[in-house]
């Protein structure tokens, strides 16, 4: 019963989507009407401004985090279950006709729960793949694709090098991430996927 509390707690938190809240209350934009349509942080940077994009990215990332630590301190245990729920409910939102965004901030703050609250070889698996992302984001300036290789190389080293059972989980989530990224995956191919610093 306890995992199924974590479980649905963790995929309302997810479903709380900020990038839509901070449009609509402030800016009266529905960032779902404009750029890519899609309710993450690159997309809101792109509609309502850089700044705004990145404390969209902050909060997405510390949905996940956050809830993973209030599960650690009342239900050791569940951290894992609780953090997967949260980017689930990212993705395909209660409160949002179930059409969210692509959980890459959401698995970051996942990725460091993992590492503050079940073991800290898990920390590497953060910093080494945040890495990744800066460095193909400098090469190539392709968001996208930055995220997916960050977070594929996350599940590998968690697969490889720290748990496997974990690892399948997290390796299933970069799965996801992927998926959830076919868009952009035809326009990388196409040669037309947006980059920073172009609109």
């Amino acid at each position: 019963m306890k995992q199924l509390f974590w479980i649905v707690l963790g995929y309302l938190t997810g479903s709380v989507s900020w990038g839509l809240v901070i449009g609509k209350q402030f800016f009266h934009t529905d960032i779902r009407e404009h750029g890519s349509g899609n309710l993450g942080g690159t997309n809101a940077g792109r509609v309502l401004g850089a700044p705004i994009g990145f404390l969209v990215i902050l909060l997405d990332g510390l949905k996940s985090f956050l809830m993973m630590y209030l599960c650690h301190l009342l239900n050791n245990g569940c951290e894992l279950i609780c953090g997967i729920s949260v980017c689930i409910g990212h993705c395909f939102p209660l409160f949002a006709d179930f059409k969210g965004g692509k959980a890459v901030a959401c698995s970051y703050g996942f990725l460091l729960g993992l590492a503050c609250f079940l073991h800290h070889e898990y920390l590497l698996t953060f910093i080494v793949p945040v890495a990744i992302f800066f460095t193909v984001l400098s090469l190539t300036r392709i968001v996208s694709l930055s995220s997916m290789l960050s977070v594929m190389a996350a599940a590998l080293l968690i697969l490889f090098f720290v748990d496997q059972d974990t690892g399948v989980v997290v390796v299933m989530l970069a799965f996801f991430v992927i998926y959830r990224h076919s868009s952009n995956i035809k326009r990388i191919l196409a040669g037309t996927e947006s980059k920073i610093g172009k609109k």
